[in-house]
């Protein structure tokens, strides 16, 4: 009789694996599942409800990371003996907690790494070492985008040179692709039994083109890539999210033609918008596309660190949320939250560190670079008002004040 249990076991199993979808193309049987019990403990009646199955994914999204002088120096100065030449670990030490807890990582990667015959080189054509690419992965980032406007900076041998690079590396590389059918290939994650799709663009290179004879593609915003790969992905993934490098620099609301090329993303049925370029903070909303669905638009996360010029251009963030799939429903957002962060250099240039804006002080801000080296001002409260003014409180931590000094 106990057989008998296990055979019926096994083939409503089997239909229910079957019959059950969520999306297009899922692990159906979580990670965590646990294995059949053996016949003594087995009952009939403790066949698992798959309906109510819920597969969920943790995403953290960060904005402009660009290497200037400061950053090498640092980094130079940190390297342990033995090891590599530069050490960029401890510049993201106080945020590499959140990028090591959530499932997926991304970053906007903005400075190329060429590797061997390429000297470091900063403002206004980047070409960071390719130690830092391997600290970005060690940190706990997954996805690295490299559609930007500094991507030819090196020209047409730089960039598949560092396409390559991150080719090489553990890590899923966006934005850079070595011919066409590379550029269709829509990259995705697989992370708890959901597919997560990644596509890019860029709205320019600073007036440098690809050599004519390469087949690299540089991922330039175009409304028939847009709607072609979207569409592509949407076959086979669950949830769709679109990097895109974009707007004005230094403007806190986005132009007439983000919002178009938004609401084209959110018409064609993509899930998320994670948008960076103009070196400052804009809003974060959500939209809604023709056939009703809901799209999260992040214009922009600011920079995540860049030594510029000006105290707007210290506050950046990192957007969390769920990705969520029951059984039967498509993919849905949760728990949205943004946690604006404060880049900081002191007029030394030494001691660079990402902070979380909770953890920045007063103190820090009296001593910032920005203020002592550039000769502009920098409060720690005009900081914070940059975040408020601009991010809905909708998105912001739930203790985000209280934890703000007084």
């Amino acid at each position: 009789m106990k057989n008998r249990f296990i055979y019926i076991f096994l083939i409503l199993f089997s239909g229910v694996l079957f019959c059950v979808s969520c999306g297009s193309s899922i692990d159906l049987v979580p990670q965590e599942f646990e294995p059949l019990l053996p016949d003594s403990q087995l009952e009939i009646n403790e066949l698992p409800n798959l309906s109510e199955a819920e597969f969920r994914v943790s995403f953290l999204g960060c904005g402009d990371n660009i290497i200037y002088g400061g950053n090498i120096k640092d980094a130079r100065s940190k390297a342990v003996e033995g090891d590599r030449l530069y050490n960029f670990k401890p510049q993201y030490a106080e945020v590499s907690g959140f990028i090591k807890d959530a499932d997926i990582s991304f970053i906007n990667q903005e400075t190329l790494m060429c590797g061997v015959g390429y000297d470091i080189s900063y403002y206004p054509r980047f070409n960071s070492p390719q130690e830092l690419g391997y600290d970005l992965v060690e940190i706990g980032f997954d996805v690295i985008n490299i559609a930007n406007n500094h991507m030819l900076d090196k020209g047409t041998d730089g960039l598949d040179k560092t396409i390559k690079f991150w080719k090489s590396m553990d890590v899923l590389m966006v934005g850079g692709y070595e011919n066409s059918e590379d550029f269709d290939n829509i990259r995705f994650i697989q992370r708890n039994g959901l597919k997560i799709a990644f596509l890019s663009y860029t709205y320019g290179t600073n007036g440098l083109r690809k050599s004519d004879s390469s087949e690299i593609i540089v991922p330039y915003i175009n409304d028939e890539d847009i709607i072609r790969q979207i569409s592509i992905a949407k076959e086979f993934a669950d949830f769709v999210a679109v990097s895109i490098h974009w707007g004005n620099e230094g403007a806190f609301k986005p132009n007439n033609e983000q919002k178009r090329v938004a609401q084209l993303i959110a018409d064609c049925g993509a899930d998320a918008i994670i948008g960076h370029h103009p070196h400052v903070l804009q809003p974060v909303e959500w939209l809604y596309g023709k056939e009703g669905n809901k799209t999260l638009c992040v214009y922009s996360m600011g920079n995540f660190m860049a030594e510029q010029d000006y105290d707007y251009n210290m506050v950046g963030g990192m957007i969390c949320f769920d990705i969520v799939c029951s059984a039967d429903e498509d993919a849905v957002i949760e728990n949205v939250v943004f946690i604006p962060t404060v880049f900081h250099f002191p007029a030394n240039f030494y001691t660079n560190i990402i902070y979380p804006m909770t953890e920045y002080t007063r103190e820090l801000a009296a001593v910032h670079g920005v203020k002592n080296y550039y000769r502009h001002t920098l409060t720690y409260d005009g900081l914070i008002k940059y975040a408020t003014d601009i991010i809905s409180e909708e998105f912001l931590p739930g203790d985000f004040h209280e934890k703000l000094e007084d």
